[in-house]
């Protein structure tokens, strides 16, 4: 830090949340004086076309296509370029050279966490990461710090805004899949390509994140099985609704005594919990603890603002941090809990099979699940008009992801199934 009381902030990136962050620095600067203990200066700001059209309030002067120099004349270095390159090899310049990054890149830190870890230690400097889950919700920082005296045992959200949405609409107002992703594009929810979104990829990445802090365990994206929701339909909504349920994509972390799991897939959540009543774009984080019990973060997932609203709660924390020469938190990943296999990972489900219409054939399905050892908690055959067979939801207690696997595979060789319409997680293991 300068000598005349001044922290200097070098920001990566000046897209949608970044040039929100000049703003808020901009417009609050006494406040941020009053909270870190230092007027925060902004030196550079690194794009990747300098002449290209910005938002009025952004100085052109201090933009610059060297984002090298930015860093390195920065006691702050703000990432917000997204994606994996060139941002891994920015922030790992800055905190090799014993620097302090904040970052909302959830990508990143999901792939490459363990080496940015690595990196702080190596470097003496320090790492931030609020805006990388779920925008303005402060569930990093719940979890880390507000909860680092109690023991969590899951962790279950709603972390992508676009798909919540593209669900809601779904279940609201009955559109189908193609029509809720147009409107979510129109509104700006989601991208030209979906695919990060729809195909669960962001979410798994946050999940990641969320177990890692929760778990205090290295959990990396490659360790989070998923499920997108492309393939899910009006007959999918139409059916949740008739059990009294929602479908929402939900990133769920569980530990047991074997160890810990992380998934991302269409899950059945019960109108009654909380995370079925959340509408939108919005997110949500259900935290299950031993002493705390049931804690909910919810708020705006994404956006400009909100997520700019994180990225200036770390600036602050680590201009307070750099005036008094104190660290932040480093990564604790102390307990180093095994990720189950599959043998062992919770599950419930909701499986719904088409049969022939001919006597027997419920028995015959019964008996597939009987012989893998996965109980049957419901039966419902609901009424398919124009269709030649039966279809049948079956809801099976909790068992285990290989022993499901193992009769969704009977299912489909059994001669009176015609097919398995669709295999749905239910909330709640």
């Amino acid at each position: 830090m300068s000598t005349d009381g001044v922290v200097t902030i070098g920001l990566l990136g000046c897209g949608t949340v970044g040039s929100q962050v000049v703003r808020m620095l901009s417009e609050h600067g006494d406040d941020w004086v009053a909270r870190s203990g230092a007027r925060l200066q902004l030196t550079g700001i690194a794009v990747r076309d300098a002449s290209a059209e910005r938002a009025p309030w952004v100085p052109r002067e201090l933009l610059t296509e060297d984002a090298e120099a930015v860093i390195d004349h920065a006691d702050i270095v703000v990432e917000l370029i997204g994606g994996i390159e060139p941002a891994r090899s920015y922030m790992l310049r800055a905190l090799h050279a014993g620097g302090t990054v904040v970052t909302g890149n959830k990508a990143l830190v999901a792939a490459h966490g363990p080496e940015l870890h690595d990196a702080v230690q190596a470097g003496n400097g320090n790492l931030y990461y609020e805006a990388a889950v779920a925008g303005a919700i402060p569930v990093v920082y719940g979890l880390r710090e507000s909860l680092a005296g109690d023991k969590i045992t899951s962790v279950a959200g709603i972390v992508n805004g676009t798909t919540n949405y593209i669900l809601d609409e779904m279940t609201t107002k009955g559109l189908g899949f193609e029509e809720a992703l147009a409107a979510a594009q129109a509104l700006g929810y989601a991208e030209a390509d979906p695919t990060a979104d729809v195909d669960g990829h962001d979410a798994a990445a946050k999940g990641a994140i969320l177990a890692s802090l929760a778990f205090h365990t290295r959990v990396g994206l490659d360790d989070v099985p998923t499920t997108g929701i492309r393939h899910i339909t009006a007959a999918d909504i139409a059916a949740a609704r008739a059990d009294g349920n929602v479908l929402k994509l939900l990133a769920v972390a569980q530990r047991t005594a074997d160890g810990v799991s992380v998934q991302v897939r269409p899950t059945l959540v019960p109108q009654a919990h909380p995370l079925a009543a959340v509408r939108g774009a919005f997110n949500a984080v259900v935290v299950e603890a031993e002493a705390a019990g049931r804690l909910m973060f919810y708020g705006q997932g994404a956006g400009g603002a909100p997520t700019a609203s994180a990225v200036l709660s770390d600036i602050v924390a680590a201009a307070g941090h750099v005036v008094r020469g104190s660290k932040a938190p480093r990564e604790s990943a102390y307990a180093a809990l095994p990720l189950l296999d599959p043998e062992h990972v919770p599950a419930r489900a909701q499986v719904t099979v088409r049969l022939a219409d001919e006597p027997g054939t419920l028995a015959a399905v019964a008996g597939i699940f009987g012989d893998q050892g996965v109980s049957i908690e419901a039966v419902r055959q609901p009424r398919v008009a124009g269709s030649p067979g039966a279809d049948v939801i079956i809801t099976t207690h909790t068992t285990t992801e290989a022993a499901l696997a193992r009769t969704v595979a009977g299912l489909e060789a059994e001669p009176t199934v015609d097919r398995v319409v669709s295999v749905t997680a239910v909330e709640g293991y």
